[in-house]
């Protein structure tokens, strides 16, 4: 018989890969339990794990989803760039740079806790707000833990909208700094010598399996970030 390890394990890879996707019904408990030949109560200790990790929602007469957005105990929520503009009234227009496989950088291994060399997705774009460059997302994509990603040719849609959409994440890991731009930053961004930029870096995973770090890099004088408290606590 199995246990309720293996049963979360079987589950929480059913998410990886998309099978369950973000906002679609689990399977009910019974259903469950009798696919495994275990007892419910198995089921339910598999289950509540994934819920303690924030990866499904249980409601009583509703059911149990697959989180949508996890970002509910985030202080900076990720946004859709192309929402970001649209909702100021802005065009939005996306740019796929390049697109390949290949070994990622130390520093990229070492944010996404990768101990080895394996090869993941890098795709480079431009986002566009009423026709100025707005950012530049420079982002890597384990092919490990989003196998779907490989067969996504990020051509009209942008790597943060399709992961938004499509891979859930548990946790997530911002760096917020002014920098002086790399030489190709400078020019994908037209900016003009010595201008600097705003840099937000971010590597998310889904459980303890990182899904992605991207390098945002936004021209520091057009930029800006507004978060808002909920909690209602006055300071």
């Amino acid at each position: 018989m199995r246990s309720y390890k293996d049963i979360h394990n079987i589950l929480l890879e059913r998410i990886k890969d998309g099978e369950w996707a973000p906002g679609s019904l689990v399977p009910s408990e019974a259903d469950l339990a009798l696919e495994f030949g275990c007892t419910r109560v198995t089921v339910n200790r598999a289950m509540q794990a994934l819920a303690d990790s924030g990866l499904i929602e249980r409601r009583r007469k509703a059911g149990t989803r697959v989180v949508q957005r996890m970002t509910r105990n985030a202080v900076f929520e990720i946004q859709i760039v192309r929402h970001e503009i649209e909702q100021r009234g802005g065009s939005y227009k996306y740019l796929l740079i390049g697109r390949s496989e290949e070994v990622p950088p130390q520093k990229v291994r070492a944010e996404m806790g990768l101990s080895g060399e394996e090869t993941l997705l890098h795709v480079l774009s431009l986002h566009f707000a009423d026709g100025a460059p707005y950012q530049i997302e420079d982002r890597w994509i384990s092919l490990e833990t989003v196998p779907q990603a490989r067969h996504e040719p990020f051509d009209t849609l942008s790597p943060n909208e399709w992961l938004l959409r499509e891979i859930p994440y548990t946790n997530a890991e911002h760096v917020f700094r002014a920098a002086r731009p790399e030489p190709k930053e400078s020019d994908y961004l037209n900016l003009g010598e010595g201008e600097p930029v705003f840099v937000i870096e971010r590597t998310t995973w889904l459980s303890d399996a990182a899904v992605t770090h991207v390098r945002l890099v936004h021209p520091a004088d057009s930029f800006r970030l507004v978060t808002r408290d909920q909690h209602g606590t006055a300071l």
